[in-house]
C-alpha cells in the first residue's frame, strides 16, 4: 500500500481542495449514538456542488471515495440546509473500519480529486499527525477549514501586520516566543478583544493560534519563496533548505501552545512558573504557583498544580507521569488541542489522575460516559484562582 502521509501531502501541497478533521466522538458512537456520517465545511462542500450552501435548500450528490488508497466507497455528500444547516459524507457501507471506536480522535484529510471523486486519509498515530501536519505548517486549529497553502489571508489588516512584523526583524527567523508574541500583539490589535483573555480565554487561545500558523507561513514565504521560484544549484541545497524548514515547522507547535497558556495565565492574575527543574532535571509545563513551592517539602501537596502542555497527546501523554515525583499520587492536569480520543485512552488516563483541559470548542470532540472529567481552559483557570485566592474573580 502507497505511503498514506507522503500522498496526502502531495495531493495538498499540488493544490486539490481539502481539508483536515479529527474524527469526533458522536461520529464513531462514543458518545452513546452515531451523527450521520462524517462532518465537513460548508465551504469545502460547496465545492463540490459548484455553488454555496444556503441555509433553507437541502444539496446532495453521490461521490466515490478511496480510503488511504486501499478502499473505494460510494457515498454521498449531502447539505442538510433545511433543518442542520452543514454538510457530511455520509454512507460508507456496514461495519465502516474508520466509524468504529478506536478511531476517535484520528485525523482524517479528504482531498477533492474531481467533483464527484474523493481520497481520504486516515492517521491514528501521533507520528503520523505529527507529520502531516507539521510538513505544511498547520495544526490543529486549522481543522474543518478548507486548506490553503500559499493562499493570502482573507484580512488585508492582517497581511499589512505580517508585512511590518516580517520587515522589522533583524534574523532570518524569530524565536519561538518572539513569534507567538507578536500573534498575539496582531490578533488582540486587529480584531480589538484583548479581554477574551479574562471573559473567553478558551476562544482566546484559539484565535492566537490560529493566527501564529498564518504568521508563520507568512515569514516562510517571504524568507523561502526566492529560493522556491529561483531554483537550487545542487540537490544537497535543496535537501539542505528543505529539512531546515521541516525542523522548524516540526518543532514550532509544542513551544507555540506554552507560550499562549503563560500569557493567558498572567493576563489572569496566576502565579505560576514554567519549565522548572524537579527531580531528574525533568522540566514540567507549568507549576503553579513556584519552583520553591515544590521543592519545599511543608507546602501542601493541595495548593500545588501540574499542568503540562502538547499540541497532540494521543501516544504522548504517559511522557507527563513522571515529570514531577510529588504528582505521583495526585491530579496531573493535561493542556492539549487534540480533537477526540478513544474511550480506552481516556479511561487509561483518568486511572493515572490525569484530567484533560481542553478549549471549549473541543469539548464535544470526546466521548461521554468516560472515568475520565474534562475541564475547558475557563474551568481550569477558575479552579486554580480558588486555590490561590479563595475565589474565582
Amino acid at each position: 500500500m502507497e505511503s498514506s502521509v507522503s500522498s496526502a501531502i502531495e495531493l495538498v501541497q499540488a493544490g486539490c481542495p481539502s481539508f483536515f478533521k479529527f474524527i469526533a466522538a458522536n461520529e464513531t458512537g462514543d458518545t452513546g449514538g452515531h451523527q450521520c456520517g462524517f462532518y465537513i465545511p460548508k465551504t469545502f462542500a460547496a465545492l463540490s456542488f459548484g455553488e454555496s450552501c444556503v441555509k433553507g435548500v437541502n444539496k446532495d450528490i453521490r461521490i466515490s471515495v478511496s480510503w488511504n488508497g486501499d478502499v473505494v466507497t460510494k457515498s454521498r455528500l449531502v447539505y442538510y440546509g433545511a433543518a442542520k444547516d452543514e454538510a457530511r459524507i455520509t454512507q460508507f457501507g456496514r461495519g465502516f473500519e474508520y466509524l468504529k471506536s478506536d478511531y476517535t480522535g484520528a485525523l482524517v484529510v479528504f482531498v477533492m480529486v474531481s467533483v464527484d471523486e474523493y481520497r481520504a486519509f486516515v492517521f491514528n498515530s501521533e507520528e503520523e499527525t505529527n507529520e502531516f501536519l507539521g510538513v505544511l505548517g498547520l495544526g490543529p486549529a486549522d481543522a474543518n477549514k478548507v486548506i490553503r497553502i500559499g493562499g493570502k489571508s482573507e484580512e488585508e489588516r492582517e497581511n499589512v501586520a505580517f508585512e511590518l512584523f516580517i520587515n522589522s526583524l533583524k534574523e532570518e527567523f524569530p524565536s519561538s516566543e518572539d513569534m507567538s508574541a507578536a500573534a498575539r500583539q496582531i490578533e488582540d490589535d486587529i480584531y480589538d478583544h484583548a479581554e477574551y483573555i479574562r471573559t473567553s480565554p478558551d476562544n482566546k487561545l484559539l484565535n492566537w493560534s490560529e493566527l501564529e500558523y498564518r504568521l508563520f507561513r507568512a515569514i516562510e514565504n517571504n524568507r523561502y519563496g526566492r529560493f522556491v521560484a529561483n531554483g537550487f544549484a545542487s540537490v544537497d541545497e535543496f535537501i539542505e533548505k528543505a529539512n531546515m524548514v521541516l525542523n522548524r515547522r516540526k518543532s514550532r507547535a509544542g513551544k507555540s501552545l506554552e507560550h499562549h497558556l503563560g500569557a493567558i495565565f498572567s493576563g489572569n492574575g496566576l502565579e505560576f512558573e514554567g519549565q522548572i527543574i524537579t527531580e531528574g532535571n525533568k522540566k514540567p509545563d507549568f507549576i503553579f504557583p513556584s519552583s520553591a513551592a515544590y521543592h519545599d517539602a511543608k507546602y501542601p501537596i493541595d495548593n500545588l498544580v501540574f499542568l503540562a502542555a502538547k499540541t497532540t497527546c494521543k501516544d504522548r501523554w504517559r511522557q507527563i507521569l513522571n515529570e514531577a515525583d510529588r504528582f505521583r499520587d495526585h491530579t496531573k492536569f493535561l493542556c492539549t488541542l487534540q480533537q477526540g480520543m478513544t474511550v480506552k485512552q481516556m479511561n487509561e488516563m483518568a486511572a493515572e489522575k490525569v484530567v484533560l483541559v481542553v478549549p471549549k470548542p473541543y469539548v464535544k470532540s470526546y466521548p461521554r460516559n468516560t472515568a475520565m472529567k474534562i475541564m475547558t481552559l475557563s474551568d481550569f483557570i477558575d479552579a486554580v484562582k480558588i486555590i490561590q485566592c479563595g475565589a474565582p474573580n
